[in-house]
């Protein structure tokens, strides 16, 4: 039963690329060659919204969606930038890697996303100045500073570098956590994608799994800063704070009877 439910969300997936994918020329054809940001941000939120129920996987969130800024979260999957576009539009901030992944890289790349090179720290205020302009557009920007994905047991440091324009700007930063459940098979193993892990093999396998649930928490308050390296730290300090009332209340879930 799991390998035939993964080949057929798998052939489900597959199947929304090539929707998604026509739907994007066909707004090329409309809008002409340069699509402005906020088309292709609102074109990947209809198909992430399409696709997770087509893969099994309900998503929700709690706290306010911010109407714009920096919205700043943990890294565990590349399930995270399907999650957080089906519930409101943005772009993204990732590391280069990840316009190689197949099919979520390819709609990274069409979305706008602004592609870091972690081995070049040169490129950094080239990349900032990417992101002063989509910030100037009123979107949503993710980021995803610890610079690489977890299994979820801990959120690393993050990097400051990328918090400078959205301080210069005086955009308000929110905090969100990200996290998953499942009712057979481990987060950490089957659903995070950290480590040396291989592309198919593992999304094959989170296809497989009967129920996924994602969850974003975001902060109750967006932040403005002065400086790049204190907003690294209190939204990590907040991120952590959300990371905690997650374990609390599954613990509390876990108890009852």
């Amino acid at each position: 039963m799991p390998v035939v439910r993964a080949s057929v969300r798998f052939a489900k997936l597959l199947w929304t690329a090539f929707q998604a994918c026509v739907h994007f020329a066909f707004l090329r054809l409309r809008n002409g060659r340069s699509l402005p940001a906020d088309v292709r941000a609102e074109w990947l939120h209809i198909w992430c919204a399409k696709l997770l129920p087509r893969l099994g996987i309900a998503f929700s969130c709690e706290g306010a969606i911010p109407e714009r800024g920096l919205i700043v979260a943990n890294h565990l999957s590349y399930l995270d930038i399907i999650v957080l576009s089906a519930l409101c539009p943005c772009t993204f901030v990732a590391k280069k890697e990840v316009r190689l992944w197949p099919i979520f890289g390819w709609m990274a790349t069409m979305n706008g996303t602004v592609f870091v090179d972690r081995q070049r720290p040169r490129e950094t205020g080239q990349v900032n100045d990417q992101l002063d302009v989509a910030l100037q557009t009123g979107l949503r920007i993710v980021l995803f500073p610890e610079g690489t994905s977890t299994d979820g047991t801990q959120v690393l440091p993050f990097r400051s570098s990328l918090f400078a324009s959205a301080v210069a700007a005086r955009e308000a930063i929110t905090p969100a956590h990200i996290s998953y459940r499942v009712t057979e098979g481990s987060v950490e193993q089957d659903v995070c994608y950290w480590g040396d892990m291989t592309f198919l093999p593992h999304i094959l396998k989170a296809l497989s799994l009967s129920e996924v649930t994602a969850l974003v928490r975001f902060g109750q308050e967006s932040l403005r800063f002065d400086d790049r390296k204190k907003a690294a730290e209190a939204t990590r300090e907040q991120i952590l704070a959300l990371a905690q009332s997650e374990l609390v209340e599954r613990q509390a879930a876990s108890c009852r009877p």
